[in-house]
């Protein structure tokens, strides 16, 4: 439905409040290992170094922290796409919006949504992408000769200043635990709205048909 179109603009922007930071501690706490992808916070048990396709072997800061980069964008879009699911089925038919025409199991309403929301959506998607690039990523023209896709020095991923509410915790063990719990969030969310697009795909019910709801 619509409503999941807008998680994919609303998540490009990144525009959440938990920006990770790598650990300056020399010892690990109860989020993150200092000898586990540079101290980043998300490290726990019982899989503390959970990397079995050997993603981190030989990889320097920038790498890891463009990994890190790429995992919060993903999980944000996962969980308001998951959010995105089940407000888009459950109001399908009487929302105001679109004359409420669009129905169906949610991975049908992208396919119903009229014009000109695609364009309007595409433009607001590379207006949000390009804020977010110019924030956090070297200039291509400033790395002739050197490796590619450089984040900028002293960039935090996932930190493009964006807190409106001013959530974000002081005290750097709150904030590390609130990193932690951001990142687990969208982990959960990603398999399950892979979860929710495969049990569509399989059957074309919709989520609260299963539910029974």
């Amino acid at each position: 439905m619509k409503l999941i179109s807008l998680t994919t603009f609303l998540a490009g922007s990144n525009a959440f409040l938990t920006p990770i930071a790598p650990k300056a501690a020399s010892a690990a706490s109860a989020f993150s290992d200092p000898s586990f992808a540079n101290g980043l916070p998300g490290s726990l048990p019982p899989v503390e170094f959970f990397d079995p396709l050997n993603f981190l072997e030989g990889a320097d800061d920038n790498k890891v922290r463009r990994f890190r980069e790429a995992e919060l964008t993903h999980g944000r879009v996962a969980m308001l796409a998951f959010v995105g699911f089940l407000v888009g089925e459950k109001v399908e038919g009487s929302s105001f919006l679109f004359d409420a025409q669009i129905t169906g199991p949610a991975i049908t309403h992208f396919a119903q949504v009229p014009q000109p929301f695609w364009e309007l959506l595409v433009l607001s998607i590379g207006v949000a992408e390009t804020f977010r690039a110019t924030v956090g990523w070297k200039n291509p023209q400033d790395t002739q000769g050197e490796a590619d896709f450089q984040l900028r020095d002293g960039y935090t991923p996932g930190d493009i200043g964006f807190d409106p509410l001013g959530l974000k915790p002081e005290d750097p063990e709150e904030l590390e635990e609130m990193q932690t719990k951001e990142l687990q969030h969208g982990r959960l969310a990603m398999l399950a709205t892979a979860g929710f697009v495969a049990q569509e795909l399989t059957d074309g019910q919709g989520i609260f048909q299963h539910l029974g709801l």
